[in-house]
């Protein structure tokens, strides 16, 4: 069986063709400025990378785009698009509409369009390019991946806000969280590192990126996430704020005469690592500010490694103990310095570093960077939330 993956942006697309017997990638890519010139799709396959240089006016051309490379004779893998036999679309938010993994049919397209406010940035271009593989494809099956579905196990104690009741029932305001892919997978590897059942472990799992959220995952379900309605929620982030109390961006829009859409657009633009700093939102320019001196670079990279161990030390206790945490996502994966923040001075709880292993650099394989008398297994893998998509709809199928 063969699963093309597609992730669509309002005016990008990232692509792969996953052959599901020995889940390999065999052709992969994205296709760039969608709907403003100068459009450019990179396709990588056979070892080698094919550019070409196309205007796409919309998704619709993107798609066709796409599959004209990969069966073509020099850049393709398959012979014809029979040899697909499904695609999967990453969605980010699926409200209470969707609690798994779904098919595509005009009914579900329809609710799609009735929850896209809730991920305005995200739902949106995953329903244009789900509209526009239905129309270069139509005979294809196709499914709807949501990052949320896994943050579906959580209590309702967890996922409620304490406001009034009614509004929950009436506008299904509460937490969702987000990366649920992610999330999923680095548990699942986990699991299978340790030699373990996903049963019988408590993970925290931290996706730390220019988005970053962070998991409490009990007997492979999850139990509680940071980010919540939107993903502006929970740590501070790259460019937005994460958790902040709400009346502070009310006083912060009348100094400033802003309207409440200009400040979130303020807390999901212009806050973070990126606010704090006046640096970057790029975690390696924050480090090589903070070494030439800039203190407020410190700062923000202080802010962040403390707001994901409040996290951790909160999920420790929600999860009744902990066995492992892992790291995964551009900055889990690759900064250790912000690791070694986020689990400092916490040897009381078992959680101790090896400061050696945690130096080595990303391999693309699993690490575990804990020091041997370390009661807590301390774990960098790669996330792969394409190959998430994959397997959920093929087990669908």
């Amino acid at each position: 069986m063969k699963i093309l993956v597609i992730n669509a942006g309002s005016s990008s697309l990232k692509y792969q063709l996953i052959d599901m017997e020995n889940e390999s990638v065999l052709a992969k890519g994205g296709c760039e400025r969608i709907g403003i010139p100068g459009g450019k799709l990179i396709h990588k396959a056979n070892g080698k990378e094919f550019v070409i240089e196309k205007e796409m006016p919309n998704h619709t051309v993107a798609i066709s785009l796409v599959l004209e490379e990969l069966v073509d004779e020099t850049a393709g893998v398959i012979k014809s698009m029979d040899e697909i036999d499904a695609v999967g679309h990453r969605v980010v938010a699926s409200g209470e509409a969707f609690k798994k993994t779904t098919l595509v049919d005009d009914a579900v397209m329809v609710t799609m369009d009735e929850i896209a406010e809730l991920a305005p940035l995200h739902n949106p271009a995953a329903i244009l390019g789900v509209n526009a593989c239905r129309a270069v494809m139509p005979n294809k099956k196709m499914a709807l991946v949501f990052d949320t579905s896994f943050h579906a196990t959580m209590p309702d104690y967890a996922y409620m806000y304490a406001i009034d009741y009614a509004d929950y029932q009436e506008y299904k305001v509460r937490r969702y969280g987000a990366h649920g892919t992610s999330h999923k997978f680095v548990a699942g590897e986990a699991a299978r590192f340790l030699g373990k059942a996903p049963e019988e472990l408590k993970i925290v799992t931290c996706h730390l990126g220019n988005g970053s959220s962070i998991s409490a995952v009990k007997g492979g379900k999850c139990i509680d996430t940071s980010m919540g309605f939107t993903p502006l929620a929970g740590v501070p982030m790259g460019t937005r704020s994460g958790d902040i109390d709400v009346a502070a961006i009310n006083f912060i829009c009348n100094k400033k005469g802003m309207d409440l859409n200009e400040g979130l657009t303020y807390l999901n633009k212009k806050s973070g690592v990126l606010g704090i700093s006046g640096v970057s939102s790029d975690f390696r320019d924050l480090i090589a500010a903070k070494e030439a001196g800039n203190d407020r670079a410190r700062l923000a990279l202080d802010m962040f490694g403390y707001g994901c161990k409040k996290y951790l030390g909160a999920y420790m206790a929600a999860l009744g103990g902990l066995d492992a945490i892992v790291f995964t996502a551009g900055i889990g994966e690759n900064t250790p310095s912000v690791r070694a923040a986020v689990v400092s001075d916490m040897e009381a709880f078992g959680i101790k570093l090896d400061a050696e292993k945690n130096a080595i650099k990303n391999n693309g394989a699993i690490r575990d960077i804990s020091a041997a008398d370390s009661k807590v297994r301390i774990l960098v893998i790669p996330t792969n939330e394409e190959l998430v998509i994959a397997r959920e709809t093929a087990a669908l199928l």
